[in-house]
Protein backbone atom coordinates (compact mmCIF):
# COMPACT_ATOMS: atom_id res chain seq x y z
CA UNK A 1 0.00 0.00 0.00
CA UNK A 2 1.58 3.25 -1.13
CA UNK A 3 0.95 6.70 0.25
CA UNK A 4 -0.78 9.51 -1.68
CA UNK A 5 -0.47 13.28 -1.41
CA UNK A 6 -3.87 14.95 -1.71
CA UNK A 7 -5.49 18.38 -2.15
CA UNK A 8 -4.18 20.10 1.01
CA UNK A 9 -0.69 20.13 -0.55
CA UNK A 10 -1.79 22.27 -3.48
CA UNK A 11 0.02 25.61 -3.29
CA UNK A 12 1.68 24.55 -0.02
CA UNK A 13 4.55 22.32 -1.20
CA UNK A 14 6.19 22.12 2.24
CA UNK A 15 9.11 19.78 1.65
CA UNK A 16 9.43 18.32 5.15
CA UNK A 17 8.15 15.06 3.66
CA UNK A 18 10.89 15.09 1.04
CA UNK A 19 13.51 15.55 3.76
CA UNK A 20 12.39 12.50 5.77
CA UNK A 21 11.70 10.08 2.91
CA UNK A 22 14.30 7.29 3.10
CA UNK A 23 13.88 6.30 -0.57
CA UNK A 24 13.55 9.72 -2.24
CA UNK A 25 10.14 8.94 -3.73
CA UNK A 26 8.55 12.38 -3.20
CA UNK A 27 9.00 14.92 -5.98
CA UNK A 28 9.71 17.50 -7.10
CA UNK A 29 12.44 18.47 -4.67
CA UNK A 30 13.30 22.15 -4.31
CA UNK A 31 16.45 21.59 -6.38
CA UNK A 32 14.54 20.08 -9.33
CA UNK A 33 13.97 22.34 -12.32
CA UNK A 34 10.18 22.01 -12.32
CA UNK A 35 9.63 22.71 -8.59
CA UNK A 36 8.21 26.19 -9.21
CA UNK A 37 6.02 24.97 -12.07
CA UNK A 38 3.93 22.38 -10.20
CA UNK A 39 1.20 23.10 -7.67
CA UNK A 40 1.94 20.22 -5.29
CA UNK A 41 4.27 17.36 -4.42
CA UNK A 42 3.78 13.76 -5.55
CA UNK A 43 4.68 10.31 -4.24
CA UNK A 44 5.94 7.75 -6.73
CA UNK A 45 3.80 4.67 -6.00
CA UNK A 46 6.42 2.36 -7.51
CA UNK A 47 9.17 3.67 -5.24
CA UNK A 48 7.23 4.22 -1.99
CA UNK A 49 8.13 1.61 0.64
CA UNK A 50 5.10 2.37 2.82
CA UNK A 51 7.17 3.48 5.80
CA UNK A 52 4.85 6.36 6.68
CA UNK A 53 7.70 8.70 7.70
CA UNK A 54 6.16 11.48 5.62
CA UNK A 55 2.77 11.50 7.32
CA UNK A 56 3.59 13.08 10.72
CA UNK A 57 5.82 15.81 9.24
CA UNK A 58 3.24 17.14 6.76
CA UNK A 59 2.03 20.47 8.17
CA UNK A 60 -1.26 20.35 6.25
CA UNK A 61 -2.13 16.65 6.74
CA UNK A 62 -2.10 15.99 3.00
CA UNK A 63 -0.55 12.50 3.02
CA UNK A 64 -2.61 9.34 3.39
CA UNK A 65 -2.18 5.59 2.92
CA UNK A 66 -4.00 4.87 -0.35
CA UNK A 67 -6.56 2.71 1.47
CA UNK A 68 -7.36 5.55 3.91
CA UNK A 69 -7.59 8.35 1.37
CA UNK A 70 -10.82 10.33 1.94
CA UNK A 71 -13.40 9.68 -0.76
CA UNK A 72 -13.36 13.32 -1.89
CA UNK A 73 -9.66 12.99 -2.76
CA UNK A 74 -9.64 9.52 -4.38
CA UNK A 75 -8.65 11.07 -7.72
CA UNK A 76 -5.28 12.00 -6.23
CA UNK A 77 -4.21 8.34 -6.41
CA UNK A 78 -4.11 8.68 -10.20
CA UNK A 79 -2.77 12.24 -10.02
CA UNK A 80 0.26 11.05 -8.04
CA UNK A 81 0.86 8.06 -10.31
CA UNK A 82 0.48 10.15 -13.48
CA UNK A 83 3.25 12.52 -12.40
CA UNK A 84 5.81 9.73 -12.81
CA UNK A 85 6.58 8.25 -16.23
CA UNK A 86 6.03 4.51 -16.64
CA UNK A 87 9.16 2.53 -15.96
Amino acid sequence: MAYVIAEPCINTKDTACVDVCPVDCIHPRKDEANFADVAMLYIDPAECIDCGACVPVCPVSAIFPVDDLPEKWKSFTETNAAYFPAK
